[in-house]
């Protein structure tokens, strides 16, 4: 099987001496051509990051060939690392309540090609946008949470994203807490949208806590989610104006047009693995 077009390679290491000559040097050898690159060596954790994109038409090989000639280089800097298609599409869950502002971007960028994913499917614990999913033609999981029983729903869901056979899995706008098993299971593959600047106004109703404290922005963050609410390493974060004259519902109006923004970058940079966590922190490469 010959090789796609371009290919793209993502890998972190201990930081040393020597680590993007050697890369460069393989690549070269395998008469690979370096399109695009990115570099970054943290100081607080020795770890290097690196991202390339290497056009492929001068190289001989199958991709599993180029795989086999990069593994000794690898193992020689003790490497984390992923070389794919750079074309390869990641399948996609979304996971949402009764809020549709995020949910309706995501769908206009999926089917204008703007965010380049395969969509599984969406699940949802209410029905409020079963006919607006299905126009789409997208299938529809209704999955009620029960108070007294989220065990059982949490089950169902990830039944269904397994059926799925789902690689990355976005909240927008769920409104539930999921399971720290869950988390645990799709680690670093779980991206949320927060409708406030974290680490400020974490939980429920964020924009009431905001009013409260007179805030002159109102922001939204996009992060991984980890067992502990809304305290995932951030991807992506904005915000915009806001003002005394401003009540509640007006902070909210203003603030959804940020939260589905703020929502697409941070998918955009996951989908084309830009992004590197380091503990609680990410490093990521800009487009």
């Amino acid at each position: 099987m010959p090789l796609p077009p371009r290919i793209l390679l993502k890998l972190s290491c201990p930081d040393r001496i020597g680590i993007v000559a050697a890369v460069s040097t393989l690549i070269a050898e395998l008469r690979g051509c370096i399109v695009e690159a990115q570099h970054h060596s943290d100081v607080s954790s020795r770890r290097f990051f690196m991202r390339q994109v290497i056009d492929t038409a001068e190289m001989n090989l199958t991709l599993e060939q180029v795989r086999e000639r990069f593994r000794p280089l690898a193992q020689k800097f003790d490497m984390d690392w992923l070389l794919r298609d750079e074309a390869l599409k990641k399948r996609v869950a979304i996971l949402v309540s009764k809020q549709d502002h995020c949910l309706n971007d995501l769908l206009y960028r999926w089917r204008s090609g703007e965010l380049n994913f395969e969509l599984a499917g969406v699940i949802s614990n209410h029905l409020d946008c079963q006919s607006f999913v299905a126009w789409h033609g997208v299938p529809y999981a209704h999955i009620a949470v029960q108070k007294d029983d989220k065990a059982a729903a949490f089950a169902a869901v990830r039944r269904q994203i397994e059926q799925w056979d789902i690689d990355t899995i976005v909240l927008a706008r769920y409104m539930q807490i999921l399971p720290p098993e869950l988390c645990a299971v799709y680690s670093g593959r779980i991206i949320n949208i927060h409708h406030s600047f974290l680490p400020s106004f974490v939980g429920p109703r964020p924009y009431h806590q905001a009013f409260e404290r007179g805030v002159k922005w109102v922001g939204a963050t996009s992060h991984y989610v980890t067992a502990e609410l809304d305290a995932g390493p951030i991807i992506e974060q904005d915000a915009t104006r806001t003002h005394h004259a401003h009540d509640v519902e007006q902070m909210i109006r203003i603030g959804r047009d940020v939260e589905a923004a703020v929502l697409a970058r941070a998918l955009r940079l996951h989908l084309e693995d830009r992004v590197f966590v380091i503990g609680n922190k990410t490093v990521v490469f800009a487009a």
